[in-house]
């Protein structure tokens, strides 16, 4: 039976406390044109109540943190991964000379509450709030004193928002096919190799790593994909569980969740391009999985 946090995603509205998250508070005068150097998509166009979604990268263009960027009307919010938070700090740190920015990791001060589903709009909202998702279901995102928390979460509750677990989000997002850095992303992906190319603007001046990306976008064409899958029965395979083309190895499972509205296994895999075709007679872990289409 589908949990209560999962219909709530699918159907109508669930809460996802989301304060776990690294939370990074950019200001002064060029916060812009430090962010807009240091990741791949136009910070420089964020007018204040604006959102986008980008990719931090190192010289070789690797991925080193994905990264919500929301816009204040006297700071910049990035929202990123709890793994990467200390990362992300130190790397944006070390490239401020003499720009006017400063860097405040309001982490442990503040509580970041997400409201997911269809009906997620008509939720109550308080403190900063941006649009964001991490299901891939419509939603958006509040950054309010951690004081505040208690009373957010049970007036949410009050409005008719069911709170969902990590277990509710994992099946959604797979359902969705939303990666997630740590898990579905890595340090060693290109960006193009993840597919997520909302992430990135090809019309904006230089950053680190930019080179790179330009340079495989020329080319047109990498080795492997990071790929929605279907895979037969309710057996859900772990992480780093190969993809089978008969008996050649056609890629790698990232992530997997059952899904009940399918009634079989989302899962995203990282495969090699020659396989991502339908037919392909795909097999993981001995069950009939086949790619499912980009919609």
């Amino acid at each position: 039976m589908p949990t209560p946090g999962y219909q709530a995603l699918r159907e109508g509205a669930a809460i996802l406390d989301l304060s776990a998250r690294g939370r990074i508070r950019a200001s002064g005068e060029d916060r812009k044109r430090l962010l807009h150097a240091m990741t791949t998509n136009h910070v420089q166009e964020l007018e204040p109540g604006g959102t986008i979604y980008a990719f931090f990268l190192n010289a070789q263009g690797r991925i080193q943190a994905d990264v919500w960027i929301h816009a204040e009307e006297e700071y910049l919010l990035l929202d990123v991964e709890p793994e990467v938070r200390e990362k992300v700090f130190a790397h944006l740190d070390k490239f401020i000379i003499a720009d006017d920015v400063t860097l405040e990791d309001i982490t442990a001060t503040t509580a970041e509450i997400a409201v997911e589903g269809p009906n997620a709009a008509a939720s109550p909202k308080q403190g900063v709030v941006f649009e964001a998702t991490a299901s891939g279901q419509p939603g958006f995102r509040m950054i309010v004193p951690l004081e505040e928390r208690d009373a957010l979460l049970a007036s949410l509750a009050a409005a008719g928002a069911v709170a969902a677990t990590q277990e509710d989000l994992l099946a959604v997002r797979m359902e969705n096919g939303v990666p997630r850095f740590g898990a579905d992303i890595a340090d060693t992906n290109l960006v193009q190799e993840t597919q997520q190319m909302q992430a990135v603007h090809f019309n904006k001046g230089c950053y680190l790593g930019q080179e790179i990306v330009e340079r495989v976008r020329s080319r047109g064409q990498v080795n492997r994909l990071l790929t929605r899958i279907r895979i037969e029965g309710t057996t859900v395979p772990a992480s780093g569980e190969k993809v089978m083309a008969g008996d050649q190895e056609a890629g790698t499972v990232t992530s997997a969740a059952y899904s009940p509205v399918g009634e079989c296994v989302r899962a995203l895999a990282y495969l090699r391009a020659k396989f991502i075709v339908p037919g392909a007679g795909l097999t993981v872990g001995g069950a009939a999985a086949e790619v499912v289409q980009q919609s």
